[in-house]
């Protein structure tokens, strides 16, 4: 490919070359965690599940199906009633990025598409966590895209990541698909001690998304980037515009007042609706603009969480 059509391309469609660049800006910064282990034989972090492990945690009434030989003996004497051990486990994190590729992230106003934003931001969250030693992953879902990479850990996992970002962006079509069908599909490949992160405009959230998004909620630590652009935020200049979409095109005026006047609620309301269902669930939640300076909108995914937070770029 020529220079001529990278600078056509930029902007609209995922390159390779600057998911890679972006590994310079996630050099010293790597994803919040729970707690440092020195035990790498048997993961990195301390997970928040209790069980068999290398740290003890605390004795508890001894319910049935627990393990006898995890017995607390001492405690059992001293206070009458069986009491049983609780470690805990030592297990390496992993980050499962869930990408929206839905026909409605394929625009943009501003410098690039909400697409090759989304990438930006997923390859930026890949890199920071391959530098704390986690295993990442990707799954696709819209845009006809219903593929996945299983989470895999160092340069090469995040290079299978990268290359499926672009390969999907380009191979994108009109199709489809909810978060709610997505989220089952995601649900197959989580195991314990893996961050879900979702990475989208908020428009593939239906009815069936938040039962399934709650099921991954017990288990796994969420977050959401929700992209925009900043026509979703407020209406352009007066003037008649013609948007085209999936091959459908239809022309806007902006003269009109009502039409200005009402044109930012219902993207607002959108993304709203997904920001308090996240939230609701002890999720971090982004908000990232298309212009927006990616490392720096993503910078709370770094922090060590004190509870549900939302923040915008």
């Amino acid at each position: 490919m020529d220079k001529s059509t990278d600078n056509l391309d930029a902007g609209v469609k995922v390159t390779l070359e600057e998911l890679l660049a972006l590994s310079a800006q996630a050099r010293g910064t790597s994803l919040a965690e729970v707690r440092r282990s020195s035990a790498a034989r048997t993961g990195l972090h301390t997970s928040r599940w209790r069980g068999r492990g290398v740290d003890f945690r605390e004795s508890r009434i001894y319910q049935a199906g627990d393990d006898i030989r995890h017995m607390d003996w001492r405690v059992t004497a001293r206070s009458g009633n069986p009491h049983t051990k609780l470690f805990e486990e030592e297990r390496e994190h992993g980050l499962l990025l869930m990408m929206d590729f839905n026909p409605g992230m394929r625009f943009g106003t501003r410098v690039r598409f909400k697409s090759v934003q989304a990438a930006r931001a997923a390859s930026l969250l890949a890199w920071m966590a391959t530098a704390s030693g986690d295993r990442v992953g990707v799954i696709g879902f819209g845009g006809g895209i219903n593929s996945e990479v299983k989470p895999a850990s160092g340069r090469r996992g995040v290079l299978q990541v990268l290359r499926a970002l672009r390969d999907w962006d380009h191979a994108a079509t009109s199709e489809k698909e909810s978060l709610g069908s997505a989220l089952e599909r995601a649900r197959r490949l989580l195991r314990p001690g893996t961050r879900l992160i979702l990475v989208s405009d908020g428009f593939c959230a239906d009815a069936e998304s938040w039962p399934a998004l709650a099921r991954c909620a017990g288990r796994h630590e969420l977050g959401c980037i929700l992209v925009s652009d900043a026509l979703e935020h407020e209406p352009p200049p007066p003037g008649r515009y013609m948007l085209s979409l999936a091959g459908t095109r239809r022309t806007l005026d902006f003269n009109n007042r009502t039409l200005r006047s009402t044109w930012a609620q219902p993207f607002a309301a959108i993304r709203e609706s997904v920001r308090n269902e996240f939230i609701r669930l002890g999720a971090r939640v982004i908000e990232l603009t298309t212009d927006s300076d990616v490392r720096r909108a993503i910078l709370p995914f770094t922090e060590r969480a004190q509870g549900p937070r939302d923040s915008s770029a």
